[in-house]
């Protein structure tokens, strides 16, 4: 079993990464219900937060169902930081997690996510400054280093726990990299290996099939695996990898109707959450991802993707019912 803090989790739990525009409570109830074991909220500007911004705010709704779940906080500055822990503590999540690892633009100008990883005592400080602002559990997610010259993640993880987090995911590539490249996991190897280190360390990069779930398991020895950009249209994933790391079988693949059904379901919630012109635009991002490999799905794409109105996706979807995978 894997404890973070007073959290008990599985004994190599699955982890769903907090992503941008995507970890939403309508995607994260479907991830959840295959079997992710720790979720993330996207992350939250912690100068946003304290400003009362309301896209802010409403990344805070967390749901009983979802537990244990983590809220994400990015930001450059103590104070902003200590604050909108503060803010973040009275919604009742499991655990705070502190992004220092968003590598895009608009975050790093700001001095925040992967930025802090050229300035290793601001790391500290900022961690700190989280750690004293709440009794919950406070984890941090970052990445090997800003580039290929400053790849210090062993020294860095060391520093990080020993301001007080409870657990470490890392992602396996640099600031520079962005998501170009294979991840490296040799160096989450290594400071999963220091005989320093206490806390559970997670991986993070490229998971994307059951059989490399088990691969990176056994090579690099991680506490637990994070899975981000494979899981979307795709929550089956967390059934799959379960699944095969405890049989060493492969499930079937999800059939049309599983796929449908869950869509559905994201799309149900999404309404519901965002209200219906909003929750019927933001899911068109998702559909490519859940129907993906069907034979001469590109009209019904368009169709999905123009479509304003909520019975016509209805048909749509059930018409894709019909149709066989390649």
């Amino acid at each position: 079993m894997v404890k973070i803090g007073n959290i008990e989790l599985a004994e190599f739990p699955i982890l769903l990464a907090p992503m941008e525009d995507v970890s939403d409570p309508p995607f994260r109830k479907v991830c959840k219900k295959f079997g992710a074991d720790l979720m993330y909220t996207e992350f939250i500007s912690s100068e946003g937060l304290i400003r009362h911004a309301i896209k802010s705010r409403a990344k805070l709704d967390i749901f009983d169902y979802e537990r244990p779940i983590g809220i994400q906080l990015f930001g450059g500055d103590e104070e902003a930081l200590a604050m909108a822990t503060e803010i973040v503590d009275a919604t009742g999540p499991d655990l705070v997690d502190i992004n220092f690892g968003c590598p895009v633009k608009k975050v790093v100008c700001k001095g925040a996510g992967a930025a802090v990883l050229k300035d290793i005592p601001l790391m500290e400080r900022l961690t700190k400054a989280v750690v004293k602002s709440t009794s919950l559990p406070v984890t941090v997610k970052t990445r090997l280093g800003w580039d290929e010259n400053s790849k210090n993640i062993v020294e860095v993880a060391e520093r990080l726990q020993d301001t007080g987090i409870k657990a470490l995911t890392i992602h396996g590539r640099t600031r520079t990299q962005m998501y170009k490249g294979a991840a490296d996991w040799t160096l989450i190897a290594k400071v999963k290996e220091n005989p320093r280190m206490h806390i559970p360390v997670f991986g993070n990069g490229d998971i994307d099939s059951p059989q490399k779930a088990l691969e990176y398991k056994n090579k690099y020895g991680v506490d637990g695996i994070m899975i981000g950009r494979a899981a979307i249209g795709n929550p089956f994933i967390f059934r799959e990898v379960k699944h095969y790391l405890k049989t060493g079988q492969l499930l079937s693949p999800p059939t049309v109707d599983e796929r449908v059904e869950a869509c559905l379901e994201h799309l149900q919630f999404s309404i519901r959450w965002k209200g219906p012109r909003l929750g019927l635009i933001e899911m068109r991002s998702h559909y490519a991802n859940y129907f993906k490999g069907l034979q001469n799905f590109k009209p019904l794409k368009i169709r999905l993707l123009t479509s304003d109105s909520l019975d016509e996706v209805y048909e749509i979807l059930n018409e894709i019912r019909q149709i066989e995978l390649v």
